[in-house]
Parts: structure tokens; sequence; C-alpha cells
């Protein structure tokens, strides 16, 4: 079974930026999709970004767009967030995830998760 292991978040000020990073412990082409969720306080997890291996296709909430990047390295085994322009409701718990499709609305179609890594946005 592949392991997903997050890490790089933290706290920063409005506007501020961090990136994200998520280790698979095989090779990454092997899931066709990766992608990054996270759960504010208080409410329930929801997609941010995706990213399909075969051709690069990208896709983002909303909420995210123009502000968040998902990258992958596949020499790293590692797919990234890049974050941006952070907002106090960026605030949650990020996890990444793997699967054969991707989603950003149904996370029941996702095969692997991370334990996640904590986003603080507060001044």
């Amino acid at each position: 079974e592949v392991q997903l292991v997050e890490s790089g978040g933290g706290t920063v000020q409005p506007g501020g930026s961090l990136r994200l990073s998520c280790v698979f412990s095989e090779d990454i082409n092997s899931n066709y999709c990766l992608a990054w969720y996270r759960r504010a306080p208080g409410k329930e997890r929801e997609g941010v970004a995706s990213i399909y291996t075969t051709d690069g296709t990208t896709r983002y909430a909303d909420s995210v767009k123009g502000r968040f990047t998902i990258s992958h390295d596949n020499a790293k085994n590692t797919v990234y967030l890049q974050m941006d322009s952070l907002k106090p409701e960026d605030t949650g718990m990020y996890y990444c995830a793997s699967g054969l499709v991707c989603s950003l609305v149904m996370e029941s179609v996702m095969q692997s998760w991370g334990q996640g890594t904590q986003v603080t946005v507060s001044s």
C-alpha cells in the first residue's frame, strides 16, 4: 500500500505564502491522479486542487483559483501545493491523496491518503 507523507504546514500571516509537499513511497506515476484536500475547523473536507500525472491537467476549487498551484516532481515522487496570497479562510488541515481518477467533489474516488499537515493563517 502506498504511503503519503505531507509536510510544509505552519502559521503564516494573511497575504503570506506556504508550499506543501507530499512524498509518495512508490513511483508517483503509478497514481494517475494526485490531489490536495483540506478540512477547515467545523467543516467537511473539501477538494482544493488536483493534477493528472499523464498529461498535467489541473483543476482547482473556485476559492483558490489564481492563488494556489499544484505540481509534481517525478524524480522526487513528490506532489506540491504552492499557496500564495493566503487568507484566514484557508486555515485547516491539508491532506494529499491519490487515485485513478480525479475529483474535487467526491473524495471517495481517492484511494490513498496522507495524515495531513496543519495550515493556520492568522495575524
